[in-house]
């Protein structure tokens, strides 16, 4: 049986956006106190003995992420894998100004849908799947600093369950702790196997679970934010005609 590593999933802090704005590759800034945020992620990753920190190339990602490896002495990567989702014409639009139909396309093919000029959740998957796989050749423990869109499926594969492109992300400023089973085959997995379960109705589980021989062994989402601190809400809240489909985003 392989050995289990600790991996540390978390989503960057609070962004400052205006209410029910589509973003993903567009950079926005973030919310004041954000450093709160990185002196507790700080401590989650010196905890779970994180030697390595992967982070979106996104500057509200790197602006933590070179914060967090400055105290912590972990090593700083930037993946561009780990990237939000592309959402093409759709950036810096109000959702309610983007044509209906087309969300009403997307909710029904969230994996094979591409926003105009964007990409599609397909490919999301493809490029983050891409990503674990070489984690897990790796077994360093790890801290990985990311969107909404990626720790999704980030979530799912960690959790030995097949990634959810409509299943709710983790909010802004949390961050969870899984010890994964070093990946001694890296075959290639068959279309099917690789395939998203668009509707699914739940994240990744609290507890143990069972994939193949090894057993993922899942922390709770927790916070960042000291809670004195915690802004509420802690993020926008969406003005989104299609509540599943908003979900997706960072």
């Amino acid at each position: 049986m392989a050995q289990s590593f600790p991996v540390l999933l978390v989503r960057h802090a609070p962004v400052m956006v205006p209410e029910g704005v589509c973003y993903g590759r567009q950079d926005v800034a973030l919310r004041p106190g954000w450093e709160r945020v990185t002196s507790g992620l700080a401590v989650l990753a010196q905890g779970a003995v994180c030697r390595v920190l992967y982070t979106s190339p996104a500057a509200r990602c790197q602006q933590m992420a070179r914060k967090l490896a400055a105290s912590t002495g972990m090593e700083l990567r930037i993946d561009p894998r780990l990237a939000e989702m592309n959402f093409g014409e759709w950036e810096g639009r109000l959702w309610q100004d983007i044509d209906r139909g087309l969300l009403d396309a997307w909710a029904a093919d969230p994996e094979g849908f591409v926003p105009p000029g964007g990409e599609s959740g397909r490919a999301l998957c493809h490029r983050v799947r891409a990503f674990w796989q070489e984690v897990q050749q790796a077994s360093t423990p790890a801290c990985v600093l990311s969107h909404g869109g990626p720790l999704r499926v980030l979530s799912a594969l960690a959790a030995g369950t097949p990634p959810a492109l409509l299943a709710p992300s983790m909010p802004q400023g949390f961050a969870r702790l899984f010890m994964v089973g070093a990946s001694a085959d890296l075959t290639p997995e068959t279309e099917e196997d690789a395939a998203p379960q668009s509707r699914r109705e739940t994240g990744a589980p609290t507890g143990s679970k069972t994939s193949g021989s090894v057993t993922q062994r899942l922390s709770p989402v927790v916070p960042l934010w000291p809670r004195r601190h915690r802004p509420v809400p802690a993020e926008p809240a969406l003005t989104f005609p299609k509540t599943d489909t908003g979900s997706i985003l960072t």
